[in-house]
């Protein structure tokens, strides 16, 4: 029995095909924009749900979307303070007023009972400021990110011939 080896030009022929059904530069540059956006939300484990959902409600490419959101994680994760510092001078809803030391006198177990409420409230306001802020930035990087990787996947020779389709 022989193993099986693949015609590599046979599979270079049907990844161009597939390249080019339905996918044009300007439309795999909106949903890879996109997902980068999408996936810099400064609330962790929304991205990836949202973006799926993005992209079964508008037909965009699932795979490339995804791939979008994960390239964007590390900026997420670097992106959470300043947006939650911007999304203070944005909407300052509420400033972080620290735990009640008085309550230490009483007990130490009130005080991270009352001290974790806290603690959650705090972290809801932070999120909407970051949040507020994130929506404040993203439109303008989307529509930047979607006008620039346009220009460079025109260039691509695969995906440029699929543009007629469009």
């Amino acid at each position: 029995m022989r193993a099986y080896k693949p015609n590599w030009d046979t599979v270079k022929v049907q990844t161009a095909c597939q390249l080019r059904q339905g996918i044009s530069p300007r439309r795999l540059a909106l949903t890879l924009a996109l997902g980068f956006v999408l996936g810099c939300i400064p609330v962790i484990g929304i991205p990836t749900a949202l973006c799926a959902a993005i992209a079964i409600l508008f037909r965009l490419n699932l795979p490339a979307i995804q791939a979008a959101n994960y390239a964007a994680m590390p900026f997420q994760m670097a992106l959470i303070l300043p947006l939650t510092r911007l999304g203070g001078r944005i909407a300052p809803f509420a400033a972080y007023k620290g735990p009640d030391w008085r309550l230490l006198a009483h007990s130490p177990f009130e005080l991270v009972r009352h001290s974790s409420l806290q603690l959650l409230e705090q972290a809801g306001v932070l999120a909407g400021q970051a949040l507020v802020a994130w929506l404040v930035v993203a439109v303008p990087v989307a529509l930047v990110l979607t006008l620039a990787l346009t220009r460079v996947l025109r260039r691509v020779s695969v995906i440029a011939t699929a543009e007629a389709g469009d």
